[in-house]
């Protein structure tokens, strides 16, 4: 209940043409500074953080966080579909770290799998962070493993690896 008020209070400020709510938030506070309500995306993003309220939906879960988050970071008003579809594969493969719940994690990982896109994509030279979260997850979606819990030095020197062989 509690996440859904906190959630509901973001989708208004963010959509407060008026500029009154979320006043003295700093990030709103930031984001209004320099023109930027809402932010592409963000609201996606926000939906997909409530679809894990109650009846967990993590198709829209993935393609709201994962993909608005994506599509917030490319920081273009409009995202070509595929990188949506590369952010909602990395939030399954990232949400199947996360969670106690071995059934969600292993079901996060096959619907990722599912989702996995084919072929060379064309990342731009900004949106290499995103590359290289989606290859990290990509490589880790084929072999059937969850996401890490935390970062580990082997973990470290996969990103690395990863970085070094997305350009």
């Amino acid at each position: 209940m509690i996440g859904q008020i906190r959630l509901a209070w973001w989708h208004e400020a963010l959509s407060d043409e008026e500029g009154v709510k979320g006043r003295g938030e700093p990030l709103i506070d930031a984001l209004r500074e320099i023109g930027t309500i809402p932010p592409a995306g963000l609201s996606a993003w926000l939906d997909g953080w409530e679809a894990m309220i109650g009846d967990i939906d993590l198709d829209v879960y993935a393609d709201g966080r994962g993909g608005g988050f994506f599509h917030s970071l490319a920081g273009e008003a409009e995202a070509p579909p595929w990188l949506i579809q590369a952010g909602a594969v990395w939030a399954l493969w990232d949400l199947s770290g996360h969670v106690s719940d071995r059934a969600l994690a292993a079901d996060a990982i096959e619907r990722a799998r599912v989702k996995l896109l084919s072929g060379p994509l064309p990342w731009p030279a900004a949106w290499r962070p995103m590359r290289i979260a989606y290859g990290l997850a990509r490589q880790d979606i084929i072999k059937g493993w969850a996401a890490p819990g935390r970062l580990t030095p082997r973990l470290y020197l996969r990103l690395l690896r990863v970085a070094l062989s997305t350009g």
